[in-house]
């Protein structure tokens, strides 16, 4: 396929058609990774997950997260 190159800003974009993002998944935001090859092949890609930096991220949340009653208590009516 084909894709037009336009300005954006002091940048350049392609568009990428919609059937391509439905199939891989991708929706606004997300991020993905560009890769150029020594023959100028350029790859566009989903940004791989990170797992260290997601494990990072619950921890954080977790402790941010304060415990509440029992829900097992509860329904036993033991609080």
């Amino acid at each position: 396929m084909n894709l037009h190159i336009a300005k954006w800003g002091n940048s350049l974009a392609v568009r990428i058609p919609m059937e391509y993002i439905r199939r891989t998944g991708l929706k606004e935001g997300d991020t993905v990774q560009a890769s150029l090859s020594a023959d100028c092949t350029m790859t566009i890609r989903a940004k791989p997950w990170d797992r260290k930096a997601f494990t990072a991220e619950l921890s954080q949340t977790r402790q941010s997260m304060k415990l509440g009653t029992s829900v097992m208590d509860e329904l036993r009516g033991e609080s």
